[in-house]
């Protein structure tokens, strides 16, 4: 397509020359071919801006970049949103999408929930993916892409590649940063969901309003005319969701206890899981739920919440509910000890999700429950004693230890978590905490490593700087009970 005619679709001038054919889309200059259409945004730390020159050399035939920007040598399609502008200009040159996508925003549970949609769509007999923390999972298997909400360039490919090899439902995790940069724009989204909001990301959008306004545009702008909300009920954030999609003229759905979508009337944990009782239009409908926890409910009901919403059979979604499979790093059975103690891994990060997962496993403690944990550096660093406050409150054992440093002082991290957790134990070597909490489990207790979940790396330094070493909190956590059952 020529760059004019492309533009032109778009509602976009173009500055000068227009002939020449668009081959492709990039926002790191290194990747510009002849042909290519560069975005050049201003972002905290680099702006793309500096970078311009360069893309020109390499080829690019057009810059999408803010208004003041200087552009010699190219197109400038000036914008004073240029990354929503470079959206929409992306947007029709990777086209066509899957037929029915939906995107769930939300502190805690996206992952999980975009899963648990796609587990649900594929039992439909649906070719389903899903994108998010995990990567790209389709139905032949899955490619990481380190990023909950990849860039706009990396989404729209990947979005278009999942059409061309027959998936037709998508469900995407839109993150507070995803949805404020317009990272997860272009294809029609039928449906939205809202799982919970709590304290997570103020380094970036400074207070909770800010955080919320920008988990918003979901429903305020990306959600299309006539869609669905899904919301998880829940607090003053939830009702506030729903004020916002009503205002929007979206369809409300809500799940939970009150809904007036998926209403749960009872939840009785057993060995393996959960009994539900659920209301739906009227009927009372009994699920066995194989996972366990609270949140893992509300995550299961936020997806079947979709699936309904974008005119899913109930009978069927219902009856796949009983055989969803846990997702990982979720929530994850790594291990049984020598001793019988099981071993979970969840990626819980925030006070709210760290609250979530122990109480999440509380009912299945007959013993104690030992919890191993640690904070991320360059991170909102207000959450951290309060972390340490959650973890001592709800466990019987809390043990400190390093989670991803990254730029920071390791030491200095672990001193502001202990400081709301008064009568923890400090181990900064995380291999050497989960050895000592494995170790230390007996017959009845439960142990929960936290924080990182499906990570495989620990996030060392910052910038030209920044170390991964391997590091599977499953694989360490099963080395280490088979240590101990080899010594026994």
């Amino acid at each position: 397509m020529k760059l004019a005619e492309l533009a032109a679709l778009c509602g976009f001038e173009v500055s000068q020359g227009g002939g020449e054919t668009v081959t492709g889309f990039a926002i790191d200059h290194r990747k510009v071919a002849p042909g290519t259409v560069f975005g050049a945004f201003r972002g905290a730390r680099v702006n793309g801006e500096d970078f311009i020159p360069a893309a020109i050399s390499a080829g690019a035939i057009a810059v999408v970049a803010g208004e003041q920007a200087v552009v010699e040598g190219a197109a400038h399609i000036a914008d004073a949103e240029p990354r929503r502008a470079f959206a929409r200009l992306a947007t029709p040159f990777f086209a066509p999408f899957p037929e029915q996508v939906v995107a769930v925003t939300g502190t805690n549970g996206k992952t999980s929930t975009v899963e648990m949609t796609r587990q649900l769509w594929r039992m439909a007999g649906h070719r389903a993916a899903s994108i998010g923390t995990l990567g790209v999972t389709t139905p032949d298997g899955s490619v990481a892409t380190g990023l909950t909400t990849p860039d706009i360039v990396t989404f729209l490919s990947n979005m278009s590649g999942l059409a061309r090899e027959g998936v037709s439902h998508v469900a995407y995790e839109a993150s507070s940063h995803g949805l404020a940069q317009f990272r997860n724009e272009g294809p029609a989204v039928a449906a939205g969901a809202f799982t919970n909001l709590s304290r997570d990301h103020l380094d970036y959008h400074g207070t909770m309003d800010a955080y919320f306004v920008a988990k918003m545009r979901l429903f305020d702008e990306v959600v299309g005319e006539g869609g669905s909300a899904v919301i998880a009920l829940g607090g003053d954030w939830s009702q506030r969701a729903c004020e916002h999609a009503r205002r929007r003229g979206l369809r409300v759905f809500t799940v939970g206890e009150q809904a007036d979508g998926i209403g749960l009337l009872a939840c009785e944990p057993t060995r393996l899981g959960q009994r539900l009782v659920l209301a739906y239009e009227g009927e009372q409908i009994v699920v066995m739920l194989p996972l366990i926890g609270a949140y893992q409910v509300a995550n299961a009901l936020v997806a079947a919440g979709l699936v309904l919403a974008t005119g899913g059979d109930a009978s069927m979604t219902f009856d796949a509910l009983s055989r969803l499979q846990p997702v990982r790093g979720r929530l994850e059975r790594a291990a049984i000890t020598s001793g019988g103690a099981p071993v979970y891994v969840d990626y819980a990060h925030t006070p709210d999700a760290l609250e979530a997962a122990i109480a999440a496993l509380r009912p299945h403690t007959a013993g104690r429950l030992i919890t191993v944990f640690g904070a991320g550096g360059d991170r909102d660093a207000g959450k951290r004693a309060v972390m340490g406050a959650a973890a001592v409150k709800g466990s019987d054992l809390t043990i400190v230890t390093d989670d991803n440093p990254r730029g920071e002082d390791p030491g200095l991290i672990r001193a502001m978590v202990m400081e709301g957790a008064p009568g923890a134990r400090e181990v900064p070597d995380r291999r050497e905490a989960i050895a000592a909490a494995i170790a230390a489990a007996g017959e009845g207790d439960i142990v929960l490593i936290a924080g990182k979940g499906h990570e495989q790396g620990q996030i060392i330094g910052r910038g030209n700087e920044t170390r991964i070493l391997p590091f599977d909190d499953v694989k360490v956590a099963r080395e280490c009970a088979g240590t101990l059952l080899g010594e026994k």
